[in-house]
């Protein structure tokens, strides 16, 4: 497989797409190398794997059996540079908001709703901060990113999709997703697509009605955050502190998905703090909270649902673990479990019509290639607005100088300045 060198080169990264490549389906090989498809009805159909499509320019199919196909190349995603915000959400170039993962007990009953009445600040989730912070972070570092191409500008950038992983994790799981849909908006600028989610209806719907309930199970989340990590490789966690959900620490990776160039930031929430382990992004750890497990249907939702989320988020930047703290109803967590990335697709073997890593990779890959080829016009001011609900085709329109914009004039200029 086509991939970077590693500083590991047992890394289970590569054992993970090794997994992928061995657990794909025996039942075909290529049956649909088609990108686009027509409008179909039943988007879940099952039966025989389908004959291409003919492409079509209007819409693009999530219908999972158009994507079990081979695994698609993904190279192994290499760190070119990290940020953090700080408690006011300022962006610094550096990575002052790391933290270390300090492991738990097994079972470390650690209250996560204590402090969410008097030591939590919480970040306003109104604004919307688009792709801000990662055009800082690439402005600043302008000289990683420059065009290898003589004859181009040399404020071109040698990547072809720049983005947030959150925006191709909902890629990922969509041939899966049955509630969420979601609003992409895509601009063509000096040859490289900028991909900026926009908030649906239905999400600031949802945003705008959480129940208290909701909210303080949210901040159970980073509560978690608080009680395993710490601020250097020396110290303890301190529980006692402020959950200040402005505060992020962020990598930015490169990679290639086939033949798409990606450069994408995350969200980091640890680091392993031994001081041997391998470099970014194989040091990070993913840290989660979901509700114990106790019947058999329970466990399976899990796998089906929840395992989904967290390989795709997980897989993309090559983070290899998962730390989840499971918690029982009044938010105490019972349970601390590990779960490596490349053994996720075993969890799931048993799991009537689950998900497949490489149906989530082949349609992320095929959008990628559909919004190529739409979004042609080279214009900062020039929207392509994809649209997408669960049974339906990904659609797409274009906006001119609208409220869909999202490269700021201070990017814009100093990008097209000598």
């Amino acid at each position: 497989m086509d991939q970077h060198r590693s500083h590991n080169p047992n890394s289970s990264y590569q054992n993970c797409l090794s997994a992928y490549k061995r657990d794909r389906d025996e039942s075909g090989r290529n049956p649909c190398r088609s990108k686009h498809s027509r409008p179909n009805h039943h988007p879940y159909k099952s039966g025989p794997t389908p004959q291409p499509n003919p492409p079509s320019s209007q819409g693009l199919s999530t219908r999972r059996e158009l994507y079990e196909r081979d695994f698609p190349v993904y190279k192994q995603p290499v760190e070119v540079g990290c940020f953090s915000l700080d408690s006011k959400r300022r962006f610094f170039n550096d990575s002052r908001q790391m933290r270390y993962y300090v492991e738990p007990d097994r079972n470390p009953n650690f209250d996560l709703r204590d402090g969410y009445k008097y030591r939590f600040i919480k970040r306003d989730d109104s604004v919307k901060e688009k792709l801000d912070h990662i055009l800082r972070w690439i402005l600043a570092n302008r000289s990683k990113l420059s065009s290898r191409v003589t004859t181009a500008s040399p404020c071109a950038l040698d990547v072809d999709i720049v983005t947030w992983r959150g925006h191709l994790t909902k890629l990922l799981t969509s041939p899966y997703e049955t509630r969420e849909g979601w609003l992409l908006a895509v601009t063509r600028f000096r040859g490289t697509l900028y991909i900026s989610e926009v908030e649906t209806e239905a999400a600031r719907r949802d945003r705008e009605n959480r129940t208290e309930r909701h909210e303080e199970m949210m901040y159970w989340g980073y509560k978690f955050e608080q009680y395993t990590c710490a601020d250097n490789a020396q110290s303890v966690p301190d529980p006692g502190g402020v959950v200040n959900t402005n505060e992020a620490f962020c990598t930015v990776v490169q990679t290639r998905l086939a033949d798409h160039r990606l450069l994408f930031s995350g969200e980091v929430d640890c680091r392993d703090k031994d001081p041997n382990a391998p470099a970014p992004p194989a040091c990070y750890i993913e840290l989660k909270t979901s509700a114990e497990i106790c019947t058999p249907k329970q466990r399976s939702n899990f796998h089906r649902f929840k395992l989904l989320k967290w390989w795709a988020q997980s897989f993309l930047p090559g983070v290899p673990r998962v730390v989840a703290g499971f918690r029982d109803h009044e938010g105490v967590v019972v349970t601390v479990d590990t779960f490596p990335i490349s053994k996720m697709s075993h969890l799931i073997k048993n799991e009537h019509n689950c998900w497949k890593p490489t149906v989530c990779m082949n349609f992320c890959c095929d959008f990628l290639s559909f919004v190529k080829r739409i979004a042609t016009e080279d214009n900062p001011s020039v929207v392509y607005l994809f649209s997408w609900e669960p049974h339906r085709d990904v659609t797409y329109s274009v906006h001119r100088d609208s409220q869909y914009s999202f490269l700021p004039h201070w990017y814009v200029e100093e990008m097209t300045s000598s």
